[in-house]
């Protein structure tokens, strides 16, 4: 009989006390809304004000085949997510992650524990070779979290984004497994 490769976390690094990983459920719905109308969880996505119980509820009832979605809890209170939404077809091979973290959690650990799970999935279980995101220009603190992970810069888009009354821009980053 041959051994079995033991299954371990991407991210080496132990969790901050008290953190657990797991997929997103319905049940989270009413603490994801809660967690994507911070303000400053807001200002780092694409996500407008004021998203209701409702909206996250039926996105997550309605989440596409393929897509995966985590949630971080520390001491039981959802401080982060993150999703990696896979592509199709000729476009199997990729993935756009998608994640952030609680305004009161941030440079904790949360977005470092989740984005490695993310990335041990995409490795380990899906067998993805590239992982893309896109992330405001002005974020350094999530740029430096990508980088650390092997994500590179690939372009910078001008004006990409509408936030708080002015055109941000953003940088295309990737990370290719070879």
């Amino acid at each position: 009989m041959s051994k079995q490769k033991p299954i371990t976390r991407q991210n080496k690094e132990p969790w901050p006390e008290g953190l657990t990983i797991r997929a997103r459920s319905v049940a989270d719905a009413a603490a994801v809304a809660e967690l994507h109308n911070l303000q400053g969880y807001r200002w780092g996505t694409m996500r407008l004000p004021f998203e209701s119980v409702e909206e996250i509820r039926r996105g997550i009832e309605q989440q596409a085949s393929g897509v995966t979605s985590l949630v971080a809890l520390l001491d039981g209170v959802l401080v982060g997510d993150i999703a990696l939404l896979p592509g199709k077809g000729r476009r199997a091979h990729a993935a756009t992650i998608g994640m952030g973290v609680h305004d009161d959690y941030r440079r904790h650990g949360i977005g470092k524990a989740l984005l490695g799970e993310a990335v041990a999935m995409a490795d380990d279980w899906l067998n993805l070779r590239r992982l893309e995101l896109t992330v405001y220009a002005d974020n350094e603190a999530a740029i430096a979290l990508y980088e650390r992970f092997g994500f590179a810069v690939e372009g910078k888009m001008k004006d990409y984004g509408f936030r708080a009354g002015q055109y941000v821009d953003a940088l295309a980053m990737a990370r290719l497994r070879t």
